[in-house]
């Protein structure tokens, strides 16, 4: 009987032992430098660019593939309203990540209209800025915008851009009149002809044909705009110094979305469907081909993602050049070299 006693209470020792060396163990796997195995989620938020259309579903891709888990991530995506809006929310804390139009980033830091945002990886190589009309508006040309109205969202880069744009494309751009639309109205505007235009990524040229059941007229600034950047991933300087492992690791598992989603459009476009209300799939996937050619470098061997440096100094000239800045900037001051993607 004593030896029963005995052996039941070195049982229940062991099996206390066990679990308080469990619970010591589960404690450690806290620290910012690991990829998420057994630890506890990290809640970030994550914003689109501009609402919820297919060239932003490689964040969807990234979340129902397990890849922001694998690194360590519970991820919220909301949609987003525009470089401004991204920028804002951001820096004041409601959200921790989300892709701005690089050249919109330069000019509202530029002009002093935000701060304390860096650029840590390229999400497209190319600006994808775009003014986009349907047939039957007489717009053909930039300089057919005279005398026309265009609707975008106040914060929107293919707005804040139109004044550089207008000089370089030889458009008298007080002409030329604006209204305030929301990402998710732009469409039904153009489609009800209350406008003549929207600003619109050229990729969008497929959801502006289902929408209006029109063809579609696009007028890319990269026509007359080289060397510029499309979409960058942002974070605020806060969070990139706090937890720069914690930024590799978004990155990565990110960039890893889009590759899948520029690999696969059609499953990537029917996971956006299944996430995101009045998702047309076909137009979906069809932004993401279009889309593919502005997000690889023109040099095959650069990694996805990455930034160089005298690029985004030949941008800075540009604005610089077209008077669109009002202080110069150099590249470091809006990218984070050290936490973006190498070459």
């Amino acid at each position: 009987m004593k030896r029963l006693t005995r052996t039941v209470a070195a049982a229940t020792m062991a099996t206390a032992l066990a679990l308080v060396a469990a619970c010591s163990s589960g404690s450690d796997d806290t620290d910012d430098t690991n990829s998420g195995g057994g630890a506890a989620l990290e809640q970030v938020t994550y914003l689109t660019s501009f609402g919820n259309f297919g060239r932003d579903s490689y964040a969807w891709v990234a979340k129902e593939k397990g890849y922001f888990k694998e690194a360590g991530f519970e991820v919220d995506i909301k949609p987003g309203q525009g470089t401004n809006a991204v920028i804002q929310t951001i820096v004041g804390g409601q959200a921790q990540f989300g892709p701005i139009d690089l050249t919109g980033g330069l000019l509202q830091l530029g002009n002093g209209e935000a701060k304390d945002f860096v650029a840590v990886a390229a999400i497209q190589q190319r600006t994808m800025a775009a003014i986009a009309t349907v047939e039957g508006t007489g717009i053909n040309t930039p300089k057919d915008l005279e005398g026309k109205k265009l609707a975008d969202t106040p914060g929107s880069v293919v707005r804040n851009l139109f004044p550089t744009y207008a000089r370089m494309a030889g458009i008298d751009y007080e002409k030329v009149t604006w209204v305030n639309g929301e990402a998710q109205t732009l469409m039904g505007m153009l489609a009800a002809s209350s406008v003549d235009g929207i600003g619109q990524f050229v990729v969008g040229q497929p959801t502006v044909e289902a929408v209006t059941k029109k063809k579609a007229v696009l007028l890319p600034y990269s026509n007359v705009m080289q060397d510029l950047y499309g979409n960058v991933l942002i974070t605020s300087k806060q969070y990139a110094a706090d937890k720069p492992e914690s930024v590799k690791r978004f990155t990565a598992a990110l960039l890893k979305g889009l590759e899948y989603a520029l690999a696969n459009p059609q499953e990537a476009a029917d996971i956006l469907a299944k996430n995101a209300e009045a998702v047309n799939p076909a137009a979906a996937a069809a932004e993401l081909q279009l889309m593919a050619g502005y997000v690889r470098s023109s040099n095959s061997g650069t990694a996805l993602g990455t930034l160089d440096s005298g690029r985004v100094a030949k941008s800075i000239a540009i604005l610089r050049g077209a008077g669109a800045l009002k202080s110069d900037l150099t590249p470091e001051q809006v990218i984070d070299f050290n936490l973006a993607p190498k070459a």
